[in-house]
């Protein structure tokens, strides 16, 4: 028969190990965006034709805890390299909607993430965070398929942008009638690994 103490003892290393395993499986990872593999597109549509563009991905680093999914870092994309093939709807587009000299970023701040990012292999998330455009924030939740192969992530983000809602001028035309909401498609690579590694 166990002595209470052994009891005791094997309560205290059965305890230990799983505390071990939580704290193994609970981990912080760092995602860091590669810019130049990373791509950003838009898509407009108006009554004769749909207008297709691309901007430049700046910066990002997010960080987020697989325990509770809270989430810290910046996003940034480059509001002045918006290019949609036109140079007359472009400089239209950098003066008087985006006003891009005067807000050339476009940011997001990742707060939470809800499910889980497998460390290889695909899983599917929704990232909560705030999106600044135009100088203004705006509270934002975007649903973010991810893979994982051998430390390298990527993310294909697709989502809608309420730009006019948001304040930001409508371009349309007594002519021309363009719609009030833009469709941004974000491929995201990166590299994700455990904080501090």
């Amino acid at each position: 028969m166990t002595s209470p103490k052994k009891q005791f003892r094997l309560v205290l290393v059965s305890v230990a190990v799983l505390a071990s395993a939580a704290a193994a499986s609970a981990q912080t990872y760092v995602f860091q965006l590669d810019p130049h593999q990373s791509q950003v597109t838009f898509t407009l549509g108006d009554v004769l034709h749909t207008v297709h563009g691309t901007f430049q991905a700046k910066s990002g680093t997010v960080r987020f805890d697989t325990s509770n999914g809270s989430a810290s870092g910046l996003l940034v994309v480059d509001a002045t390299s918006g290019d949609s093939g036109s140079k007359a709807r472009d400089k239209k587009m950098h003066k008087e909607i985006l006003e891009s000299s005067k807000y050339p970023e476009i940011a997001f701040a990742p707060q939470h993430v809800r499910g889980q990012v497998l460390p290889e292999g695909k899983s599917q998330v929704i990232i909560d965070g705030i999106m600044t455009l135009h100088g203004q924030a705006h509270q934002t939740s975007i649903t973010a398929p991810v893979e994982v192969h051998e430390g390298q992530a990527i993310a294909d983000l697709t989502f809608v942008v309420p730009y006019v809602q948001w304040g930001l001028k409508n371009p349309s035309t007594f002519i021309l009638r363009v719609n009030d909401k833009v469709d941004i498609n974000v491929h995201a690579v990166g590299h994700l690994e455990p904080a501090g590694r």
